[in-house]
């Protein structure tokens, strides 16, 4: 596991880096996050596209500054958005915004400080299904394999949402990147880290072969310190 987690950081310094160097990262920068990227805003608009997105009524989307498109769009597009409270830290762990309810801006609402106004708090007791799920990515490959920033916190949120019966097979799950966050070759995974069913770009669509999902919570994964920092888990250990 050690050893696992080394190797995906290393795939992050060296994205990080190269998002950096060839001039791609926007404000406020790749080092230590879900990197804002040129494009996207595009990339935004070929998710949009999709029959999936068409399709689907409710988008569970990360709070990171590069899916703002997404969750402004989202918005504008009449769906429920749900939008995790950092590092699931409360009782109720997730903001709903629903467009029906909001007086702001779709742009405005689906902000970070917009969200904390105009959303609701809700557990997941109090959530729809959820037909499609727009997650942050450091780096993925074609398999859909994707190294996050680190925290884990979109493994938790899946895992939380597919016990809950939030989430199952009709979900589909994107994840929306600059083309040179899209790596050759294999990348670390470990048992309870989710695969990508499409990955979008501001220039390509790419629909990955092989879902992977664990079934819920993998416990033997998480420390004591993580679990009581989450009252989500920490009411069920």
């Amino acid at each position: 596991m050690v050893a696992v987690v080394r190797d995906k950081q290393a795939v992050r310094e060296e994205v990080w880096d190269r998002l950096t160097k060839l001039g791609v990262a926007r404000f406020p920068g790749a080092q230590g996050r879900i990197p804002n990227f040129e494009g996207a805003a595009d990339a935004a608009a070929r998710l949009a596209g999709l029959d999936e997105w068409q399709r689907g009524a409710t988008v569970k989307c990360n709070p990171d500054m590069p899916q703002l498109p997404v969750r402004t769009r989202a918005l504008a597009d009449g769906k429920v958005l749900y939008m995790a409270v950092p590092k699931l830290a409360t009782d109720r762990p997730f903001l709903l915004l629903d467009p029906e309810r909001i007086d702001a801006s779709p742009r405005k609402a689906a902000s970070i400080k917009g969200s904390g106004q105009a959303g609701v708090p809700v557990g997941l007791d109090d959530m729809e299904h959820i037909d499609l799920i727009v997650c942050g990515t450091v780096a993925v490959n074609r398999k859909g394999v994707r190294v996050g920033k680190g925290g884990g916190y979109s493994d938790l949120e899946l895992a939380l949402a597919t016990e809950a019966g939030l989430v199952d097979d009709d979900t589909v799950i994107v994840t929306t990147v600059h083309d040179e966050q899209v790596v050759d070759g294999d990348l670390p995974e470990t048992a309870h880290d989710f695969r990508v069913d499409v990955i979008v770009t501001p220039t390509r669509l790419i629909r990955c072969r092989r879902r992977r999902r664990p079934a819920g919570v993998i416990w033997d994964h998480l420390d004591q310190e993580k679990i009581a920092s989450i009252p989500a888990l920490a009411s069920r250990a």
